[in-house]
């Protein structure tokens, strides 16, 4: 699968269009084939452990629900929509659509979102605070997109929050293989126009409340931050109600000095690695040897799991620390190389591993995560 963002290359994508303003990319996909049938993704939903919902309107009301879901007749032809979030754990297709965006950094993923909808069928006009790649799949689907503005949003049923009317800046009806980019803020209406499939891979950043709210959980949990303010150089007080300039300064350096580039990349590192949604792990460890490991990659290569987060910083890298799945791992002093290939690739191949076959440490970690369902082979029962 290649992506053809209308001639353009990814470094003019990123200068001219991101988060700056909408594009419509006409055969961004050539050949564009669905990642799943609408049975299968029925299928998806039917499990408590994938996020799904449905839309459609009942008497020109909106209507919501979550799944699972165990059947559709009873909801008529025309006008709903079925969405499943984070295909990209389910579905190891997605991993291919995944690859064409990979200008644009994982730890900025937010997941690829699926929908299938009958004639009519949408999730009405919104706005959305992320960045999204919305991909045509099978059938057509109508799209209409405003300008940024003071739009007013209200609540059409307690799960779906609509805004208000907008003139459209582009009114354009996608085509399989077509793709309509959108940055935060943009209000959008997508109406199908036959039943079709749209994937839309999705990118966002946590807000700085969230962020700051997940720090004070990792400061109390690791018991880090207890340093107190110390002024042996105190001068004398005249007003005893009064935080003066000084008094601030040693409040806001307290702050800094317990916010340094260690704590921050730790704490984030972990963040940033934890999965929203459900990833398909096995419910028991696995009985995996390190010699079968050597043994099975030497045939085919190790798969990471989809959905599974792994990410590694440049200040930390050579230290031998990566995170995955929320946890901080160091695999020590010069394991870079095995780190990069871990976080950056979606397989190991003989090739990749054969200089760390020997190396204890790393190849003992692996198959632990082997075990763990992180990476998995494609042909072993």
């Amino acid at each position: 699968m290649q992506l053809d963002i209308n001639g353009l290359t990814p470094e003019q994508f990123l200068k001219e269009y991101w988060q700056k303003k909408p594009l419509v990319i006409r055969q961004g996909f050539k050949n564009f084939q669905d990642l799943l049938s609408p049975d299968e993704m029925a299928g998806l939903a039917c499990d408590e452990m994938v996020e799904s919902r449905r839309v459609y309107r009942e008497k020109g009301d909106w209507q919501a629900e979550f799944g699972p879901f165990e059947s559709y007749e009873h909801l008529g032809e025309k006008d709903w929509t079925l969405i499943v979030q984070a295909l990209n754990n389910w579905v190891p297709a997605a991993e291919d659509l995944l690859k064409c965006f990979d200008f644009i950094p994982r730890w900025r993923l937010d997941d690829v979102m699926v929908s299938y909808a009958v004639p009519g069928g949408g999730v009405g006009p919104h706005i959305d605070l992320y960045d999204v790649f919305i991909c045509q799949g099978s059938g057509r689907r109508r799209w209409r997109v405003g300008d940024l503005g003071p739009h007013k949003e209200f609540a059409a049923h307690p799960a779906l929050l609509h805004t208000e009317a907008f003139d459209p800046i582009i009114d354009v009806e996608l085509l399989p293989g077509d793709i309509l980019y959108l940055p935060p803020g943009y209000p959008h209406d997508g109406v199908t126009l036959e039943p079709s499939m749209s994937f839309s891979v999705g990118y966002r950043t946590a807000s700085a409340k969230d962020m700051v709210s997940a720090l004070a959980d990792h400061l109390i949990d690791n018991e880090q931050g207890t340093k107190q303010i110390t002024d042996p150089d105190r001068g004398l007080s005249q007003h005893s109600g009064l935080i003066d300039e000084q008094d601030l300064g040693r409040i806001k350096q307290q702050l800094i000095e317990t916010l340094d580039d260690t704590l921050i990349s730790e704490f984030s590192g972990r963040y940033l690695t934890q999965s929203k949604c459900e990833l398909d792990l096995p419910e028991e460890q696995l009985g995996f040897q390190l010699d079968d490991i050597k043994a099975i990659i030497s045939e085919q290569p190790l798969i990471r799991l989809g959905g599974l987060r792994c990410l590694y910083f440049a200040t930390s890298l050579e230290s031998g620390v990566m995170y995955i799945n929320g946890e901080q791992v160091e695999l020590g002093e010069g394991s870079s190389e095995v780190i990069e290939a871990l976080c950056n690739q979606q397989q190991l191949t003989l090739e990749d591993m054969s200089t760390w076959l020997e190396n204890e440490a790393v190849m003992t970690q692996l198959t632990d995560w082997v075990n763990a369902g992180y990476w998995y082979f494609d042909d072993v029962e």
